[in-house]
């Protein structure tokens, strides 16, 4: 590692690592229709990327003839989903993991890197131990860690904090647009995995995780630090 390489790789979960989308679809479907509100693969695009007390209250607009629900009655609720997708969860092993991210996990590791994970999720770390990666992450931010989801930058930002690390020598990577605005935000170099008309406002973006590629990277973060 020299000089000008980042110092801190911060990883999103969902669409980068692994792919729960859907579970999660399915578990706010079956949340949804145990309420008697019924949302479907379209809708749920709406609900990447968010809280999930966000997610419930976007799902329960849907009916406005659903009561107002309170602070508890609506944390009962996303516990419930929750419950529903860790369900769903317990069945995740290694061949769950997107291609070339262990290869790219081994590599930053192998150049002395810390790394961390910045997700919206509270079950990030469940999730990595199912998956087989626990042993890379130095650091994870989840949920609970943080008041104030993407694209709000406290995720990232918490992350580089714990390692007292300048946002600017932060690589973020993301599916999310809202997880990108959060990077630029933070004033991190932001790689967007994804459509380049969604994502757009990454510094830089690859069609899917294995086109993430380790020294392309770091070529792309200090030709953005020379700027």
């Amino acid at each position: 590692m020299v000089a000008d390489d980042p110092k801190v790789f911060i990883f999103d979960l969902d669409g980068v690592i692994t792919d729960t989308s859907e579970f999660h679809y399915l578990a706010w479907k079956k949340l949804a229709s145990e309420i008697g509100i019924q949302i479907d693969r379209n809708f749920n695009e709406q609900l990447k990327g968010i809280g999930r007390i966000e997610s419930l209250n976007r799902i329960l607009e849907l009916d406005q003839t659903n009561k107002q629900r309170t602070a508890d009655e609506l944390e009962a609720l996303a516990t419930r989903k929750n419950m529903h997708y860790q369900e769903l969860i317990n069945s995740l092993g290694s061949a769950n993991i997107l291609p070339g991210i262990e290869t790219l996990l081994k590599e930053i590791r192998a150049n002395n890197i810390k790394i961390a994970l910045g997700s919206s999720s509270r079950n990030a770390k469940a999730v990595l131990e199912q998956l087989g990666l626990i042993q890379y992450f130095d650091y994870l931010v989840d949920a609970a860690k943080v008041t104030k989801g993407k694209p709000n930058p406290e995720t990232f930002t918490t992350a580089a904090d714990y390692f007292n690390i300048p946002y600017d020598q932060c690589v973020g990577i993301e599916d999310a647009a809202s997880g990108v605005e959060a990077l630029n935000q933070a004033a991190m170099f932001s790689v967007g995995v994804g459509d380049v008309a969604y994502l757009g406002e990454a510094d830089y973006v690859v069609r899917d995780t294995s086109q993430l590629n380790f020294s392309e990277i770091i070529r792309k973060y200090q030709q953005w630090m020379a700027v």
